[in-house]
């Protein structure tokens, strides 16, 4: 497809604004123009894309917390891997994406992060996701929340571990989850926040004056809220309750029914509003596939009726796709499809400083766009400026 796309008469949901019957213009990776339909001039050299006037032109959406899908996996470490993660990842409005990590060896962790890095260092396709840089969950969690995290990989906080990570990834680790209760918890979150990393409070068992102190030294995250974490109680409101009292605290959630229950959801968004949630999926190899016995970091996972779980019945990641999450959101609370692309991709971007290219439709920003029908489905999406998937076309 050419490299000058005009997308005509289609609502677009702007920086702030609905511009109604509008158009896009995109050259190259650009968004180049935006208007008014009755304003636009000099379409001739245009590929012009013209949708149904009930669809919806968004902001590509941003998963800072998926492991797999397709039957791939980050820890395959292969580029093959993370080659059919970007190429599946815009059938869901998915436009980028950090590539997580799990709890494993640490030699495992070592090729998955070689590999991501080597993956950066080449120049990425556009009309497919874009990774923004690594998600490393674990292994520095609580054993007593580990979840799906193996047992036997989880270590403490380890600074001069991670400092040998950030060389094997080209210092792209832009996220990290940890335990902050654990010994050198403090320490690796003051690291983390003062190189420009994300530390996320995830798989702990913190009170909630350790969850200040994570704070004080420069936590500002916390991985899929509600699981995995100690939960909120009249004598100690833990880390659920420090989620909900200090607007420090951006909260990841995985809005599956699964994982949480959507009352539970509506209870999060009445409290944190659209600006302190982030929609994640959790995804692992077995979206996009059938039923069946999967792997996760090396573990026996069953996928049956929308659930992901070890054979002890432990919640092993997700399937849920990010544009169904964005539909979940606006059923289970109420909130407007604007507000559901502030949690789908305003807060990501600004999460990891990319807002500047990244995280919603303005004019000199990457075009990733995604255009919804009357059902909020994903219809179309662009992948910096190329069309990356057409329903019904592949």
């Amino acid at each position: 497809m050419s490299k000058h796309v005009l997308l005509k008469g289609i609502d677009i949901y702007s920086e702030g604004q609905l511009i109604q019957n509008g158009y896009i213009k995109i050259i190259d990776e650009k968004i180049v123009e935006m208007d008014l339909l009755t304003n636009l001039e000099n379409e001739e050299e245009f590929t012009i894309i013209q949708v149904p006037s009930s669809y919806k032109a968004v902001p590509g959406f941003i998963d800072v917390h998926i492991h797999g899908v397709n039957g791939a996996d980050v820890m395959d470490a292969t580029k093959e891997a993370l080659d059919t993660m970007s190429s599946t990842l815009p059938k869901e409005g998915t436009t980028s994406f950090l590539a997580t990590t799990m709890t494993q060896d640490t030699k495992e962790i070592e090729k998955a992060l070689e590999n991501v890095g080597e993956y950066l260092q080449e120049k990425q396709d556009t009309g497919k996701a874009e990774i923004v840089g690594v998600h490393l969950e674990g292994p520095f969690v609580n054993p007593g929340k580990a979840g799906a995290q193996p047992l036997m990989h989880i270590i403490d906080p380890d600074l001069s571990l991670l400092k040998s990570w950030e060389l094997l990834t080209n210092n792209m680790i832009k996220l990290v989850t940890l335990a902050p209760e654990r010994p050198g918890g403090l320490e690796m979150i003051n690291y983390l926040s003062t190189h420009g990393i994300v530390a996320s409070i995830g798989h702990s068992d913190a009170t909630f004056d350790e969850v200040n102190k994570a704070i004080e030294s420069g936590a500002n995250h916390v991985t899929h809220l509600y699981n995995q974490m100690s939960g909120l109680h009249h004598r100690e409101p833990g880390v659920v309750g420090s989620v909900f009292l200090r607007e420090e605290l951006k909260a990841e959630i995985i809005v599956d029914g699964v994982h949480v229950r959507p009352e539970m959801v509506e209870l999060a968004y009445k409290i944190k509003r659209k600006d302190g949630l982030i929609l994640i999926t959790d995804s692992m190899r077995a979206k996009c596939l059938k039923n069946g016995n999967y792997d996760l970091g090396g573990q026996d996972v069953i996928v049956k009726d929308g659930k992901a779980v070890l054979k002890d019945g432990t919640l092993a990641g997700s399937i849920l796709k990010l544009g169904t999450a964005l539909q979940n959101i606006i059923t289970y609370t109420g909130c407007t499809l604007a507000d559901a692309i502030e949690m789908a991709s305003v807060n990501p971007a600004k999460q990891l400083n990319i807002f500047d290219r990244k995280g919603s439709l303005a004019i000199g920003k990457d075009a990733d766009i995604v255009i919804l029908d009357e059902n909020l489905d994903v219809y179309m999406t662009f992948c910096r400026g190329e069309l990356a998937f057409t329903k019904g076309g592949q």
